[in-house]
C-alpha cells in the first residue's frame, strides 16, 4: 500500500521538522505541494496565508484540510471552517490527538469512492473512471454524478438543492449545461447513455 501524502505547510522550521518526524514515524509521507491526501496548514505564513492556500486547494479538490495554528480566537476558527477546513487544532498540539484526527479524516476520505456498474466516482480527487479510462470533473459535475449514483433517479430540484447544500451555486440553466458537459465526458470514456433524461422529472443513471 502506498503511504498517504500529507501536505505540510509550516513556516517555523523547528515545528515543521518536529511534525515531519512525527508523521514519517507513523507511516505518512510529507510533501511541500499538491497532490496530497491531506493538508496540514499553519495560518500565519509569509506571503500567502493558510486561509488562501486552503481556498486554492478547495478550488481543485475535496482533500481534507487541518489548520494547525497558534491563533486561538473564535473568529479565526470560524474563518478557517468558512474557507473549507475540516478541522482546526490549536498549538501547542497533542501528538496523539493530531494523529487521531488525521487518521479519522483519511478514513473518511478512503470511503469517498462510489460505483455504479463499471462507473467509478472518486469524490476526493474528483475523477470518474470507466473501463480502465478516467477523466477529471468539476465540482458541479462531481456532485451531480454523486447525487445520481446515490439515488439513481433524481429530480432537477433535488440535484440543485444538493449543490446548494455544498455551497455550489447553480440554477436550472446551469444544471442543464453541467449535465451536457458531464455526458460528453462520460461519452469520451465509452460510457455514453449512462445519464438519461426522465421527461418532466429529472435525470437517472
Amino acid at each position: 500500500m502506498p503511504m498517504e501524502r500529507i501536505l505540510l505547510i509550516e513556516d517555523d522550521e523547528s515545528i515543521r521538522r518536529e511534525l515531519a518526524t512525527l508523521l514519517t514515524a507513523n507511516g505518512y509521507t510529507t510533501v511541500s505541494q499538491p497532490p496530497c491526501d491531506l493538508a496540514l496548514l499553519d495560518i500565519n505564513l509569509p506571503g500567502e496565508s493558510g486561509y488562501e492556500i486552503c481556498r486554492k486547494l478547495r478550488e481543485q479538490s475535496d482533500v481534507p484540510v487541518i489548520f494547525l495554528t497558534a491563533r486561538d480566537k473564535a473568529e479565526d476558527e470560524i474563518l478557517g471552517f468558512g474557507v473549507g477546513a475540516d478541522d482546526y487544532i490549536r498549538k501547542p498540539y497533542n501528538s496523539s490527538v493530531l494523529l487521531a484526527r488525521i487518521a479519522r479524516l483519511l478514513k473518511r476520505k478512503d470511503s469517498s469512492v462510489m460505483t455504479s456498474g463499471e462507473l467509478t466516482l472518486n469524490l476526493s480527487d474528483m475523477t470518474v473512471s470507466f473501463a480502465g479510462k478516467s477523466t477529471e470533473l468539476t465540482k458541479n459535475e462531481t456532485r451531480i454524478l454523486c447525487c445520481l449514483m446515490k439515488k439513481d433517479l433524481c429530480s432537477r430540484e433535488e440535484i440543485i438543492e444538493e449543490l446548494w447544500n455544498n455551497s455550489l451555486y447553480i440554477d436550472e440553466n446551469t444544471l442543464y449545461v453541467n449535465i451536457s458537459r458531464l455526458r460528453e465526458k462520460l461519452k469520451s470514456l465509452g460510457a455514453e447513455g449512462y445519464i438519461r433524461t426522465v421527461r418532466g422529472v429529472g435525470y437517472r443513471l
